[in-house]
């Protein structure tokens, strides 16, 4: 039974000022769901949600999620946490606690209010993968110590508080495992590989590529991301996952910068430089589960999605 009226939905988004949090809240909202918004505004932006401030069913609320929250919602998306290394690395004791805490508060108002949540985990929780495509069984190579282990062990810990709280409370839950994505709404300061490669080209500055531009990653355009969140989440109470979430296209690093300059027409030159600590030089998700179960695989081929990317950037320079 719904707390607002029992053909509308009330559902909370941690993180829903991020970059998916707000495409999610979007579509939730699109569906006929009331939506509550909870972000810090660490990496979040009120640019990202405000088109939806005149929505009378959604409701922002500023808050940290390593305290607890008192609400009456009847579904949780747990996507509070900074997710480039940028941002992440910056106060990595507060990365892990907005994993972990984060974690245990939003588990807790999910069993009091004995309502479904889903985790938004990470394909980080591979590390530097031994095993390519990374299937949901593969354990992971991580390294627990090091710059990107907040996140990554942070991630993996929240995963692990899920599947507790599963087992002895009967709490309801969702894993997915999000693979890279990217879309409009992504900060261009986050450090990730698409804003980074798209900001500099259009800008006409060097394209920076770590490495030899051999390593790989595939790409996932937001919306289908957030189709399947919200397909996961409306499975049957037995699926808990963890799904993989991700397009299973592979490309190569020097590949994307190539891309980037030929959609946007620039004349930035490819420039290398070291690869960072622990990067992974392949993450590539097997997606067999998502078909299977969520008859989900996403639907929007890479150059269509950067150049929806590449517009949203053109429109944001353009209003600075």
């Amino acid at each position: 039974m719904s707390y607002t009226n029992p053909y509308r939905k009330r559902i909370l988004v941690t993180g829903g000022a991020g970059f998916i949090g707000s495409h999610l809240c979007e579509r939730l909202l699109q569906e006929g769901n009331e939506v509550i918004c909870v972000d810090n505004f660490y990496t979040g932006s009120k640019r990202n949600i405000a088109h939806l401030l005149t929505n009378p069913y959604f409701e922002v609320i500023r808050h940290d999620v390593t305290f607890p929250l008192y609400v009456e919602v009847d579904e949780i998306y747990n996507l509070a946490c900074p997710a480039s290394p940028v941002h992440y690395q910056f106060d990595p004791v507060q990365t892990t606690k907005t994993s972990v805490h984060g974690a245990i508060n939003m588990l807790g108002l999910a069993k009091r209010l004995k309502v479904k949540i889903l985790q938004a985990s990470t394909s980080e929780v591979y590390g530097d993968p031994s095993v390519h495509p990374q299937v949901e069984e593969y354990w992971g190579n991580v390294n627990p110590i090091g710059i990107r282990a907040c996140y990554d062990e942070g991630k993996r810990c929240a995963e692990t508080l899920f599947f507790d709280y599963h087992r002895q409370h009967k709490l309801q839950i969702k894993v997915a495992r999000i693979f890279n994505t990217y879309g409009p709404n992504m900060h261009p300061n986050d450090g990730r590989v698409v804003s980074n490669f798209i900001v500099q080209a259009l800008k006409g500055e060097d394209i920076t590529v770590y490495g030899d531009g051999s390593q790989t990653r595939s790409f996932c355009y937001v919306s289908d991301l957030v189709s399947g969140l919200i397909k996961l989440m409306n499975t049957d109470p037995s699926i808990t996952g963890p799904i993989n979430l991700g397009n299973p296209g592979e490309f190569t690093i020097l590949e994307l910068a190539e891309k980037v300059i030929k959609l946007t027409g620039s004349k930035s030159k490819i420039i290398f430089k070291p690869l960072p600590q622990d990067d992974p030089k392949q993450r590539r998700p097997d997606i067999s589960k998502a078909k299977e179960i969520l008859h989900w695989q996403p639907a929007i081929p890479l150059e269509e999605g950067l150049k929806y990317t590449i517009d949203y950037f053109k429109k944001l320079f353009g209003e600075q």
